[in-house]
């Protein structure tokens, strides 16, 4: 499995640590009903992942900078800095929030995809696949796109 830019740029014990949380939570889904499973996985497509954060904070600080540039334009370093920062973030993968935002436990949209389609396995989606390998590749598009239609 290749490493997203941000899983590259984060700490190796931070990964471990957000990995064992879902590693652990897969653990208790798995023997959960269906209809908790399903909770979980309407609570996945809801959570923000770090991108939505960085997004989110840098351009509340950014337009808070210019909103106090009015008075005093050395505010206009704050919405360069963070305009700055972000877009290293788009480039590297890493920007100084995210070491912090990581340590707090937060997931990338690959993190929370894991989990999701994990639990989606477990409450049976996928069952509809064949496992006849040679049926899925004389026709794999309709075969696997039709089994993960929701």
């Amino acid at each position: 499995m290749e490493l997203d830019r941000v899983r590259a740029q984060t700490d190796p014990e931070v990964l471990k640590e957000i990995d064992a949380r879902i590693e652990e939570r897969i653990r208790f889904y798995a023997i959960q009903p269906a209809e908790v499973i399903s909770r979980r996985i309407e609570e996945l497509e809801k959570e923000w992942d770090l991108e939505r954060w960085l997004e989110t904070n840098a351009s509340a600080a950014a337009l808070g900078g210019l909103l106090l540039a009015v008075f005093n334009r050395k505010w206009l370093l704050l919405s360069i800095g963070v305009l700055g920062s972000l877009l290293q973030h788009s480039l590297k993968g890493w920007s100084l929030p995210v070491p912090l935002m990581r340590r707090l436990g937060v997931t990338t949209r690959g993190e929370i995809d894991r989990e999701k389609y994990a639990l989606k396995i477990l409450r049976g989606d996928f069952t509809s696949i064949g496992s006849d390998l040679e049926q899925l590749r004389r026709n794999p598009a309709s075969e696997v796109l039709g089994a993960v239609s929701a």
